[in-house]
């Protein structure tokens, strides 16, 4: 047991540190555009640079499976820590795409990272306190929306984007020691009778869903909730600029408020997962993200704050309860496929969402977007709620047990 709970804290340091300079770089990005370009558009299509690479997913989390996955966490922070100081070039509008070049390796490298974390982690741990390891793990990388934006956006505002990167690569740096740390024994990769065939291999992650009724209700909806916090992303500036009248470093504290009520939603989401069913928990989470949502619509600082408050709080337990689902039903040997073909699955509409949104925002006033946003989301919460009500629901204890041997998701919004 003290072996297991230095693993969880270990790895939970390696989240800790890394979600910090993610998040800086993450918000810093959007500044850092729209501050050269002048481009809301632009600003908004570096997060889709971001997220783009879990298009591969799939592809990604096959390598998270064929190699050793501890080893794969520490070189691959490595390999970041190296490549980000290239954007102390980028000093003028013409040099925008060598930071969007970055994003690209970046979403790759978390992509990978993000499989391999989850099936590490559901190999290393209890199966019974998934949940709540689950709902701390984004309690962790969702505080520190807390600190890093406002830490970034003044840093920025004082130094400009270079010592943001420089501060990234420097947590990429010690998250890579944090990991090496980590005192867990892997099984040598298994030889699967697919290993080889890239194809079948890639698609075995889909086949894991598909056979998995939880799943089959749980990461449609995942998926359909990251679609509408993409358009809700694109519209921040939008909603800074032209709604509130502030510059666009306002946008980090609206995010500092979203990471305040994703601390409270971790903390709530194991305790909440061992009394209701996953998909309840999937609902009530979208249904609050999308009253949230609409709510920006209003040109109120004070409503604008709660708001971000509301999508804090609601889109983690959308998240935390795929995840968990995901590590009960997966079989350890494609942990990593299955977890990087949800993250797919669930992320690749966000990240096509915020393209759509960041050509919307030009042509269409927030004012109508947001309320659209909100009243699919209800509508979708109400089908999550009427499509799981089919089948007898499924009171857990921990994280429960599922129909796979359980193995082991992952940033935010």
């Amino acid at each position: 047991m003290r072996g297991m709970r230095r693993t969880a804290g270990l790895y939970l340091a390696g989240v800790l540190v890394s979600g910090f300079g993610t998040t800086a770089m993450w918000i810093v990005s959007g500044i850092w555009v729209k501050s050269l370009t002048g481009s809301d558009s632009l600003a908004a299509l570096t997060a889709f640079a971001l997220w783009a690479p879990a298009l591969f997913g799939p592809l990604l989390g096959t390598l998270a499976d064929r190699v050793r996955r501890r080893p794969l966490m520490v070189w691959s922070n490595v390999a970041m820590a190296a490549l980000l100081p290239v954007l102390l070039w980028m000093d003028s509008a013409d040099r925008v795409w060598l930071l969007f070049a970055v994003l690209l390796v970046y979403g790759a490298q978390g992509a990978v990272q993000d499989a391999a974390e989850q099936a590490l982690a559901a190999s290393a741990l209890d199966p019974r306190l998934l949940g709540d390891f689950n709902g701390l793990r984004m309690t962790v990388n969702e505080a520190m929306k807390l600190v890093a934006p406002l830490v970034a956006a003044g840093m920025f505002a004082r130094w400009g984007g270079g010592p943001v990167a420089l501060l990234d690569a420097a947590t990429f740096a010690l998250a890579a020691g944090v990991f090496a740390l980590l005192r867990v024994r892997e099984e040598p990769p298994s030889r699967d009778p697919l290993r080889g065939r890239w194809r079948t291999e890639t698609a075995e992650g889909l086949r894991i869903v598909r056979a998995s009724p939880v799943l089959r209700a749980l990461v449609p909806a995942a998926s359909f909730t990251m679609l509408l916090a993409g358009l809700n992303g694109a519209a921040i500036y939008p909603v800074v600029d032209r709604g509130l009248g502030h510059a666009p470093a306002y946008a980090g504290v609206l995010y500092a408020v979203q990471g305040a009520g994703s601390v409270v939603a971790g903390l709530a989401a194991g305790p909440l997962l061992r009394r209701v069913p996953e998909h309840r928990l999937a609902a009530g989470g979208l249904a609050l993200f999308a009253l949230a949502a609409g709510a920006r619509a209003l040109p109120y600082d004070a409503v604008a704050l709660v708001a971000s408050a509301g999508i804090g709080l609601g889109l983690p337990w959308v998240l935390v309860a795929a995840m968990t689902a995901v590590q009960r039903e997966a079989p350890k040997a494609a942990a990593g496929r299955a977890a990087a073909t949800v993250n797919t699955l669930v992320f690749v509409p966000n990240a096509l969402a915020l393209a759509l949104g960041a050509g919307l925002v030009a042509l269409v006033d927030v004012r109508v977007l947001l309320p659209v946003v909100a009243l699919a989301g209800m509508a979708g919460a109400l089908v999550l709620t009427a499509v799981s009500a089919r089948r007898p629901a499924e009171r857990k204890t921990g994280a429960g047990t599922g129909a796979g041997t359980g193995a082991g998701t992952g940033v935010g919004v």
